[in-house]
């Protein structure tokens, strides 16, 4: 099974066509997405997505861009909208220190409720985070320290030390379109060093579209290339790849009825 652990179905990318680029993805074999909420004023027409698709599951938070928004969000909040039917993780959250569309303390306290509200809930956190290893790193152990939690490393291309600090507290990693990028054997390395039972895909689309589609609108039917590259960075033939991160999947999203 193909699963496409991080989409943005809702984007404005998709406007005119999402009915067509979600036929297009069954067609190349993605049985199951996670539409990604990026913020919770907004999160409505993402969980509108999945309800609308029994292969479409939905999360609910705040990217680190739009902590902003709503700098005063409790993780009551989050909890609470978590509730609702096909919801199956917490974030898209983090800290994202490259652009800085959000204050940095900002970020961080926002970030933190929603480590709250994955610790009360149960549900996967998703983490973003770019250029904020060092602070990322102690939040997180920070608040794995108060009480565990499940967390995803999506889209990893942060630092070995960071990657190592994670996995220390069981983090899985989604493995985009990035890693098929030529200039990116950094990210390649830690590829080969994550836990290998602990591994998943994504598109992330409409962005980071792999090769050979790069330069393009990303969307969930280009999903086999990441995992082809996967394969080959790990040295696992194709199915072992697609066998090992449909379980890694089901073992994060476990709210998620494995068919």
């Amino acid at each position: 099974m193909l699963i496409d652990s991080h989409v943005n179905l809702h984007a404005p990318q998709f406007a005119e066509d999402m009915d067509a680029v979600i036929a297009r993805a069954r067609e190349a074999g993605v049985a199951l997405m996670v539409n990604i909420s990026d913020k919770v004023s907004t999160f409505d027409v993402t969980h509108a997505v999945a309800l609308a698709h029994d292969d479409i599951w939905a999360t609910v938070g705040t990217h680190p861009h739009e902590a902003k928004e709503n700098p005063e969000l409790k993780a009551g909040n989050l909890i609470h909208l978590a509730q609702r039917p096909k919801v199956v993780g917490i974030g898209e959250c983090g800290l994202d220190f490259h652009y800085d569309l959000s204050p940095r303390d900002i970020q961080a306290q926002v970030f933190r409720q929603h480590c709250i509200a994955a610790r009360e809930t149960g549900l996967p956190l998703v983490v973003h985070t770019r250029e904020a290893d060092e602070v990322m790193g102690a939040i997180l152990e920070e608040e794995h320290a108060a009480g565990p939690f499940k967390l995803l490393m999506h889209c990893y291309t942060s630092g070995a030390e960071l990657a190592r600090r994670a996995a220390d507290l069981g983090a899985w990693f989604s493995v985009s379109g990035i890693a098929t990028f030529k200039a990116a054997e950094d990210v390649r390395a830690i590829i080969r060093d994550m836990p290998a039972d602990r591994i998943i895909v994504e598109t992330d689309c409409p962005y980071l579209a792999p090769v050979p589609m790069r330069g393009r609108r990303n969307e969930p039917a280009f999903l086999p290339h990441v995992l082809d590259k996967l394969a080959e960075i790990r040295g696992w033939s194709r199915d072992e790849a697609e066998q090992r991160t449909e379980d890694a999947f089901f073992a994060l999203f476990d709210r998620i009825p494995r068919p």
